[in-house]
C-alpha cells in the first residue's frame, strides 16, 4: 500500500488504482476473514493428534549442544542445501520476471519444486536427528527455521542479481524490486519451513513410535 502511494505520486504505469486496492481489501475482509473462522471451527472439532509416547510435565535439562546443532549456525548450514537445489533455476525465473525473457519449461519447474521439497524434508530430518542425539528435544521451531533460512539466501541472491544483472535508474525502481523480492523470499521461507516442520513431525512420530517404553 505504501509503495503504491509512491508509485501514484510519480505517475508510474504500474500503480494500482484506489478502487482496485479497495476491492482487494474487500476480498480480504469479506472472504478471507470468514474462511479463517470457518477453518478454526472445523479445526477445533477435529480429532486431536495422538503422540506415540507420554511426555513429562517437567522439561528435561538440555546439555550444551555442539555449534552445528544450535542456531544460528544450524540455520545457516541447513538453509544452504534447499537454496542450492534451486539456485540454477532461480536465475532463469528471475530473468523472466525482471529481464522480460521467456520461461517455458514448466515441466522442469515442477520437477525442481519436487526436488526442493525433498531436500527440505531430508535436511530437516537430519538436523532434527542431530539435535535429538545431543538430547535437545526442542525440535519444532528449529525444524521450521532450519529450512526457512533458505529465504534469506534467496533475498541475498536477489541483491546480487540487482547489482550485476539489472540496470535500474532511480530509487523507486529499486524499492519496487526489493519489495517484491522480499515478499517472494518470505513466501519461499514459509514453504521451506512448513515442509521442514511437517517432515520433522512425521520423523519424530515414527522414531518414537518404534521405541519400546515399559
Amino acid at each position: 500500500m505504501v509503495l503504491n502511494i509512491f508509485l501514484r505520486i510519480v505517475g508510474a504505469a504500474t500503480a494500482v488504482s484506489f478502487l482496485t486496492v479497495f476491492f482487494i481489501f474487500l476480498l480480504w475482509g469479506c472472504v478471507a476473514t470468514p474462511l479463517v473462522f470457518v477453518g478454526s471451527y472445523f479445526g477445533y472439532r477435529a480429532d486431536k493428534i495422538e503422540v506415540p509416547t507420554k511426555t513429562n510435565q517437567i522439561a528435561r535439562f538440555i546439555p550444551e549442544v555442539p555449534y552445528y546443532a544450535a542456531p544460528p549456525i544450524s540455520n545457516i548450514i541447513a538453509g544452504m542445501l534447499p537454496f542450492g537445489s534451486v539456485c540454477i533455476e532461480l536465475f532463469f525465473i528471475m530473468s523472466a520476471l525482471w529481464l522480460h525473457q521467456l520461461y517455458y519449461i514448466m515441466g522442469f519447474l515442477l520437477a525442481v519444486v519436487a526436488i526442493l521439497g525433498a531436500t527440505c524434508a531430508q535436511v530437516s530430518c537430519v538436523m532434527c536427528y542431530l539435535q535429538l542425539c545431543v538430547e535437545d528435544h526442542r525440535w519444532w521451531w528449529k525444524s521450521f527455521f532450519n529450512c526457512a533460512s533458505a529465504g534469506l539466501y534467496l533475498f541475498l541472491y536477489s541483491i546480487w542479481f540487482l547489482a550485476s544483472k539489472l540496470e535500474l535508474v532511480g530509487i523507486l525502481p529499486v524499492m519496487v524490486y526489493l519489495t517484491y523480492m522480499s515478499m517472494i523470499s518470505l513466501a519461499f521461507s514459509l514453504f521451506c519451513g512448513t515442509v521442514g516442520y511437517l517432515s520433522c513431525f512425521w520423523f519424530t512420530r515414527r522414531i518414537y513410535g518404534a521405541v519400546k517404553v515399559d
